[in-house]
């Protein structure tokens, strides 16, 4: 009887030892599904974080060209500003010394008839030395 005992226990650990062996494929292939669902999953994950990471590059170089371009316009309209006023303040010197000019005259007629000689040998001067 113990030979059909040794049977009887081969049958038994060849019976657990399928078990066993079906148990471990069934873990496996539980495991490779798993795994290939969390690699899908972060392909996914990656794809979305490179489109957030192109969208904010793009938001950010849109950004930073509408302020250079409003840098720009300031800089613009201070300039036109600045030379406006330099303008303005040059006529207004100009007038300043023409009328200036006419009160002297107003005052001195004869010394402006005499400065007004003056000027006009020395040019004649000027442009004979030249000829």
């Amino acid at each position: 009887m113990s030979s059909t005992t040794e049977q009887a226990s081969r049958g038994d650990a060849w019976s657990a030892a399928q078990t066993g062996g079906a148990r471990v494929a069934e873990n496996a292939a539980n495991f490779s599904d798993d795994l290939a669902g969390d690699v899908r999953k972060l392909r996914d994950d990656i794809g979305a974080i490179q489109k957030t990471l192109a969208q904010f590059i793009s938001t950010t170089a849109g950004e930073a060209a509408r302020t250079a371009q409003n840098v720009g316009a300031s800089v613009t309209s201070q300039v036109s500003d600045i030379a406006s006023e330099a303008a303005s303040v040059a006529t207004q010197q100009a007038k300043t010394f023409a009328s200036e000019l006419e009160g002297m005259a107003r005052r001195n007629p004869l010394g402006t008839i005499g400065g007004a000689v003056l000027v006009g040998v020395v040019i004649g001067l000027l442009s004979r030395g030249r000829s």
